[in-house]
């Protein structure tokens, strides 16, 4: 039986599976172990990833590294019926079994590993189909957060099962329906980064908590340097880009961009006037330095020809491990800034910022939950 397997949606998801594998490698040397060999699997659902597979496969870390070309559940239409809200919870409760079993027979001839041929699984973002393969084929998994503390400002569980969340979870802890985020029968813990930042208790018992931070912290110089081997194409272009911003002698303003509002035209306007508002530092307009999220469709480099725009795709964290790079400020809207470490200021703008460009109930799915959660 092989060792780990690792699948990932997102270049955080993949960031965050290194981290996991060098410390424990480490621990394991340290203990006079064996560290064994891990698995890397990328969904290429969301992401097409570049040429990042072939970038890990080099690293030395990872056995073997495949893409996993995951179908979202509306691949298949034969599956939109037992998806729809008859109004009946009985029914509903019907479909969604039903659902399960579909979905992960469905999706059988896509997976590109036998997971069964692995001790220990670990899946980031389980509420996406692979969630439903696993579960549906009663294979045992590790969940593992999406983001940074992502479930303190959206628990994806609750909000998708609002309303009889209590029968819902005793259904899904009895392997009769799916839900993400521990509650499966077939999640063994759910991983987070820090416990005591969940709005909403998790699942009894399966709750663990492991700081990124400390992960962080566990790197040696020569796994820094591989993270950004891996990760970064062009590190000189980059700390070329950082240092032009610094030119001038003006403050410099590192702007994450997120795939916000679906029209793109409304999402420049939106980036438009995050900057004017937090461009001005100390009296001086700041330089701006852009990182588009790898999911972002907007052409930052056509749109905002006159600040610096960085490569998307990498995790943001690389940018602790680049020796020269620092920003006096990071502006974001949803994205969680607490792991940027080379910035002297954070800003997270978060809900009221949106609530200027959107319906508030659209963002706003943690507070419908505990609504749900009062009646």
């Amino acid at each position: 039986m092989n060792d780990r397997i690792y699948v990932c949606h997102t270049y955080y998801h993949a960031y965050v599976t290194c981290l996991k594998e060098l410390n424990l490698r480490r621990e394991k040397q340290e203990a006079g172990e064996d560290p064994g060999s891990a698995t890397l699997v990328l969904s290429t659902m969301s992401n097409d990833f570049g040429n990042l597979p072939e970038r890990a496969e080099k690293s030395g870390l990872f056995e073997a590294v495949f893409r996993y070309d995951e179908k979202p559940v509306e691949f298949f239409p034969e599956l939109m019926p037992l998806r729809t809200n008859t109004g009946n919870l009985v029914q509903n409760m019907k479909n969604r079994m039903k659902l399960l079993k579909e979905l992960a027979r469905l999706e059988t001839p896509f997976v590109p590993v036998d997971f069964r041929k692995y001790r220990d699984i670990y899946v980031f973002c389980d509420s996406d189909p692979v969630g439903y393969y696993l579960a549906g084929s009663k294979i045992r998994y590790h969940a593992v957060e999406d983001g940074l503390d992502c479930l303190r400002y959206y628990d994806t569980a609750r909000y998708d099962n609002r309303g009889h969340f209590g029968f819902k979870a005793w259904m899904a802890a009895r392997g009769l329906i799916f839900i993400q985020n521990g509650w499966s029968k077939y999640c063994i813990d759910m991983e987070v980064n820090s416990i005591a930042a969940l709005q909403f208790p998790g699942p009894k018992g399966k709750m663990k908590e492991l700081s990124r931070e400390k992960l962080v912290q566990g790197l040696s110089a020569e796994d820094r340097a591989l993270l950004v081997a891996m990760f970064l194409e062009n590190r000189e272009q980059l700390l070329f880009q950082v240092a032009a911003a610094h030119a001038d002698g003006r403050p410099v303003m590192l702007v994450l961009s997120e795939p916000l509002l679906p029209d793109l035209a409304d999402r420049k306007k939106l980036f438009e006037t995050l900057i004017r508002e937090n461009e001005t530092m100390n009296g001086k307009k700041a330089s701006v330095v852009i990182k588009p999220h790898p999911r972002d469709k907007l052409d930052y480099r056509k749109e905002f020809p006159q600040y610096v725009i960085l490569d998307p795709k990498f995790p943001m964290e690389i940018l602790n491990l680049v020796d020269g790079v620092c920003f006096d400020r990071v502006v974001t809207v949803f994205t969680v800034p607490d792991s940027l470490h080379c910035v002297k200021e954070k800003i997270y703008l978060g809900k009221d910022f949106m609530d200027r460009f959107e319906a508030p109930e659209i963002h706003r799915q943690n507070e419908a939950v505990a609504a749900s959660n009062a009646r």
